[in-house]
């Protein structure tokens, strides 16, 4: 079974779970897991976790993303992206310092209600499913943080507006995109979708299936999985003895005598660390309990 994390460049027409079902294949294993799903027009990463790698899933759900989006002016849909309904369409006179003026008032955090058609639930129905329906409810806004807007160019049509975003999870892209055609009185639906990074994943070394096939094909599959471990590599790391292997093993708490540290790297108070056994394979995140002196278990991959 492998072990660990692919970056896979998700293509236009899959959703992320046809992403998973196609991998499982591909692989010859059940146990794969994807980290946030991407809609079935957006393209780019989609880490993608393996075996004892998806108890890493919720970890890198949480991760900050980026986007690259293109956004265009003077038409609102029901989806909120140009794959639906257009509801009302505008005539478009937005200078690009009035564009800049109003992106400015959405850096920071921000209440974004999430849009209808989405997988969010609601009494145990997820909201595309009602959407569907013909049947609309009312969303509570959720505040998200957008830490970096930025606008990369302004078409000469004068529509067509491309965005760089850095956000926090939870955020909708297209969402962002009407609400900033709201604000300039205009409208405004997501045309184009990229995600071009998702914690320490990054677009320029994402791979797609076809290049995974051939990876497997070739017995260099190995190569492209990262280890569970590197996506902690600004913890410090430690290593028990061979006699305090088996507390490892069970979860149990390890005293400062059971892990050896490289001089001057172990965690202070409330510090999170990497933990290995004495034959150097990782096995779990522990962290530093200053008053008592001692390493308690967060999360065992072992």
């Amino acid at each position: 079974m492998y072990n660990g994390i692919l970056n896979i460049y998700k293509e236009a027409g899959f959703t992320s779970h046809d992403v998973v079902a196609k991998l499982r294949g591909i692989l010859g294993q059940k146990k794969i897991g994807h980290t946030g799903t991407l809609d079935p027009e957006a393209v780019g990463v989609l880490p993608v976790c393996l075996g004892k790698g998806t108890k890493v899933c919720e970890l890198l759900t949480d991760k900050d993303k980026v986007y690259e989006t293109v956004m265009c002016l003077g038409v609102t849909t029901d989806t909120q992206d140009m794959t639906g309904k257009v509801l009302k369409q505008s005539e478009v006179h937005v200078s690009r310092e009035e564009l800049e003026a109003v992106l400015e008032t959405f850096r920071g955090n921000y209440d974004q209600i999430p849009p209808m058609y989405s997988a969010l639930k609601v009494q145990g129905k997820k909201l595309y499913e009602l959407a569907r329906e013909g049947k609309t409810v009312e969303r509570k806004a959720r505040q998200v943080q957008i830490l970096e807007l930025e606008l990369l160019e302004m078409e000469p049509d004068g529509i067509h507006v491309h965005m760089r975003v850095h956000c926090s999870k939870g955020t909708y892209i297209r969402t962002l995109c009407h609400d900033i055609g709201e604000k300039l009185g205009c409208g405004a639906a997501m045309e184009k979708l990229t995600r071009t990074q998702v914690g320490v994943f990054e677009i320029q070394d994402a791979m797609t299936l076809s290049q995974i096939e051939e990876l497997v094909r070739e017995g260099q599959i190995d190569h492209a999985i990262r280890t569970i471990d590197s996506l902690f590599w600004m913890w410090p790391a430690g290593k028990t003895d061979a006699q305090s292997d088996r507390l490892l093993y069970n979860g149990n708490m390890l005293g400062k005598e059971n892990v050896v540290f490289e001089e001057g790297t172990m965690p202070g108070k409330g510090g999170k660390c990497r933990i290995y056994d004495s034959q150097g394979r990782f096995c779990a995140i522990y962290v530093y309990d200053e008053r008592r002196k001692t390493f308690k278990n967060e999360k065992m991959f072992v």
